[in-house]
């Protein structure tokens, strides 16, 4: 029986790992990080072979197919947490006040923030529009300070590929 139990654990942790280091490598893949990508899909892919090889020679056993499975679904909440904390890369923030304030970018420069604004025309009339530039890690912090210098400001987000030249570059090979 602990044997049982002990093979049961040994996949499900396994997988978990497995599953973690292939979130891991894709993100890497996507930020363009190919070496840290490379050196990751190495140990990715022993770390599979062990697992898969261990639940095939133990076919015989549900609970080790089962315990294969909801490693699998942990080690991709495991590596989108994980993803969450590095918080690789940067943002492009798009936001529109609903009254035009001056003094709303340079808050937000005082902060560190790539701010550029412009006067934009909406239903309603005139607004502010300012696209920022952020690193994700800074994201949530950015999204409070626009709340609370305009809780109606609409806020939409993307992911930002590459940028050149500008303030933020200076910041960034700092």
């Amino acid at each position: 029986m602990d044997q049982v139990v002990g093979m049961i654990v040994i996949i499900f942790v396994i997988n978990i790992v497995y599953v973690t280091l292939f979130t891991m490598r894709m993100i890497l893949t996507l930020k363009g990080q190919r070496y840290f990508a490379a050196a990751t899909s190495m140990i990715e892919i022993i770390i599979y072979i062990i697992g898969l090889g261990i639940v095939l020679d133990n076919l015989d056993r549900i609970e080790n197919v089962v315990a294969y499975a909801v490693g699998y679904a942990i080690g991709v909440l495991v590596g989108m947490r994980i993803e969450e904390k590095l918080a690789l890369g940067y943002i492009t923030v798009n936001v529109i006040t609903r009254e035009y304030e001056h003094d709303i970018p340079n808050r937000l420069r005082d902060q560190g923030y790539g701010v550029t604004n412009w006067v934009a025309y909406g239903r309603e009339g005139e607004r502010l529009m300012m696209e920022i530039l952020t690193s994700r890690k800074s994201e949530g912090k950015l999204y409070q300070m626009v709340k609370t210098l305009d809780p109606q400001a609409f806020i939409i987000s993307h992911e930002t590929k590459a940028f050149f030249g500008g303030f933020w570059l200076k910041g960034v090979k700092r």
